[in-house]
């Protein structure tokens, strides 16, 4: 699945030219004409990094930033200036609002798809990056301190126990479990139709939505379950009980 990239700039020629480049290297691309805009689309696809123009109408892109920088989910999103501020203070603000790269307008398209493969990979390092040492496996002598200190339970309290366990599972079968992320009404429709095996196309028929609407939303998906595939996905799905 192509990797997701916001592109938010007011003016419509090179927001196009943005778009078509990056579409034709592989991505998938959702174009805004203002920060105001561009805020909405960032909750609404999680795009997996953002190109951004600084002065627009509405809401400017350090203001945009700004308020994305604010969302815990989205402090360590990629994030690209476009700009006809080369100063070094308007550089300076731009580092400061939480801007990873500046381009000056104007740039070679070649030069902005450099930039951003070397963002996503170092940031594609960084999400795999174990955030903490596992624990050690307990010696075979603590293994059975353990097993020796904990406390034996009667039959009848193993069956109560056994019961309680299968009204849980019930339970947790008939809704979605405390670790699943929370997905749009929208996002639910797909995936109930993606664990069918409907192709982007047939579910887009069934939703009466367009084939690239529906490959932004299974986009979402992904990144929300953090799967790689199709199969990873539906597997998530159906341990979080999201599907019927």
């Amino acid at each position: 699945m192509p990797l997701t990239i916001l592109v938010a700039d007011d003016d419509f020629a090179t927001r196009l030219s943005i778009t078509d480049y990056l579409e034709f290297t592989g991505y998938s691309v959702i174009p805004a004409e203002n920060g105001k805009e561009a805020l909405g689309l960032v909750e609404e696809f999680q795009p997996h990094l953002i190109v951004t123009d600084i002065t627009m109408p509405e809401m400017d892109g350090y203001e945009f930033v700004r308020r994305v920088r604010t969302r815990p989910a989205f402090r360590l999103l990629p994030v690209i200036f476009l700009t006809e501020r080369t100063s070094t203070q308007e550089r300076i603000r731009g580092y400061q609002m939480g801007c990873d790269n500046y381009l000056a307008k104007p740039f070679e398209l070649q030069e902005l798809g450099a930039v951003i493969r070397s963002l996503l990979d170092r940031y594609a390092l960084i999400a795999q990056a174990p955030s903490r040492s596992p624990e050690p496996e307990p010696t075979p002598t603590e293994a059975r301190s353990r097993a020796n200190d904990k406390p034996e339970e009667d039959f009848l309290t193993q069956k109560s126990n056994t019961g309680d366990s299968l009204r849980d599972s019930s339970a947790s079968r008939a809704s979605p479990s405390q670790n699943a992320p929370s997905l749009t009404q929208r996002e639910r429709e797909v995936l109930d139709l993606l664990t069918e095996g409907l192709s982007n196309i047939q579910i887009g028929s069934r939703l009466h939505l367009s084939p690239r609407t529906v490959e932004k939303h299974v986009s979402s998906l992904f990144r929300k379950t953090d799967s790689n595939n199709r199969a990873e996905l539906v597997r998530f799905a159906m341990e979080h009980h999201l599907v019927r």
